[in-house]
C-alpha cells in the first residue's frame, strides 16, 4: 500500500510531462531575406532551402506554401511560421516569417 501511495504520484508526473513537452510541425532553417527575391525566387529554390512546405493551400486566389516549426515544453512554448505566397509562374508573390526562437528574436529586431 505505501509504495502504491508513491508510485502513483510518480506515474503521473511523468505521464504529464511527456504530455505538455515535445515538438510539431516540420523544422526548417529560418530564412535569410536577402535569399528571397519576388518575382524571380521560385519553388524548386524554396523547397531546396526549407525542404518539403508542412502545408499547401490557397489564399485570395493564389497557391500559397507554408513551413511550420514549434517546441513545447512544460514552461515555454517556441514556434516560427514562414508563409509564401506563389505567382502563377511558380515565383514568390510575396512572404511573412514571423518567430519567437530566441536567435531570431536577437536576428530580427
Amino acid at each position: 500500500m505505501r509504495r502504491a501511495l508513491v508510485a502513483v504520484p510518480l506515474l503521473m508526473a511523468t505521464l504529464s510531462t511527456g504530455c505538455i513537452s515535445g515538438t510539431f510541425g516540420r523544422e526548417f532553417s529560418s530564412p535569410e531575406p536577402r535569399t528571397i527575391v519576388l518575382g524571380k525566387t521560385d519553388k524548386a529554390e524554396l523547397q531546396r532551402l526549407f525542404g518539403e512546405p508542412y502545408q499547401v493551400g490557397i489564399d485570395s486566389g493564389d497557391a500559397t506554401w507554408r513551413w511550420f516549426y514549434g517546441r513545447r515544453s512544460w514552461s515555454t512554448e517556441q514556434t516560427k511560421d514562414f508563409s509564401v505566397r506563389w505567382n502563377s509562374d511558380g515565383t514568390v508573390k510575396s512572404y511573412a516569417f514571423t518567430s519567437n526562437f530566441p536567435d531570431d528574436m536577437t536576428h530580427l529586431k
